[in-house]
């Protein structure tokens, strides 16, 4: 039984191991690979693999949060197997129903042994999709919903609800709270959003992301275009994109 695999991590050294050990495994076919959470998604979709390995600490959207958005969007899922540097995971990824779970650096022996695990699971019932369900949500209650923040050469976790906003300039992502200022480790946007929570956070122009309880007056502009001033120290006013006013006027009843 020949399976197909995608890998997924942000570090380019990590995929190319797992790649080479998989190739060693043998019945094995790496038909893709991602750098982060997004594509994994992606991949997952498009490719429907047997066999996901998924680094769990990834920026913005992590590896438990890559399974929680397969489910949101229905996309069966494959085996996962976890891989990760720090070992305190292994728990939470058994608590997922994960296949398997690898430790950085990589053992060729463990690999392969997560492979015959793998078919052995597929033979036998194929993926758990409702108990993973049930248990992706349990975890998803009791994770902390913190944002990391770098700054002045120390790395703080922040409270989702004390960001004020986030922008990018030059692939630069600042985040801003009312009590500080730092930069995100996502690459994008896009990236950021997936690990915030939807309710809280609007992407009111294509360079800001703005947590909606965090806006302190919405100023009208020219043309029937609208700012929005934010409660942070500098009340720094925020475009609001003219295909975001009609979300803007809902919002806020305008």
């Amino acid at each position: 039984m020949s399976l197909s695999a995608v890998i997924v991590d942000d570090e380019q050294l990590a995929r190319d191991e797992l790649a080479y050990l998989l190739k060693s495994a043998g019945d094995v076919d790496v038909v893709a690979q991602g750098k982060n959470g997004v594509e994994a998604v992606n991949l997952i979709k498009e490719h429907e693999p047997d066999l996901v390995f998924l680094d769990v600490q990834m920026p913005g959207l992590d590896g438990f949060g890559v399974i929680k958005k397969l489910l949101d969007k229905k996309i069966p899922l494959p085996q996962i197997v976890f891989a990760t540097a720090f070992d305190q995971y292994a728990v939470k990824a058994f608590e997922v129903n994960a296949v398997d779970y690898l430790l950085k650096p990589f053992d060729k022996k463990r690999v392969a042994q997560s492979v015959q695990k793998a078919k052995s699971t597929l033979e036998k019932r194929g993926p758990a999709t409702e108990k993973i369900e049930s248990l992706v949500k349990a975890l998803e209650a009791q994770k902390p919903q913190k944002v990391l923040v770098r700054s002045g050469g120390r790395m703080f976790l922040v409270d989702q609800r004390d960001v004020c906003y986030a922008s990018i300039e030059d692939g630069v992502i600042t985040i801003v709270t009312h009590a500080m200022e730092g930069e995100s480790n996502c690459r994008t946007l896009e990236e950021l959003a997936e690990s915030l929570d939807a309710s809280l956070f609007w992407r009111a122009h294509r360079s800001y992301l703005v947590n909606i309880n965090r806006i302190k007056e919405v100023v009208p502009w020219f043309k029937s275009s609208y700012q929005i001033r934010m409660d942070d120290r500098k009340g720094t006013e925020v475009p609001v994109s003219r295909a975001q006013t009609k979300r803007l006027r809902e919002l806020f009843g305008l």
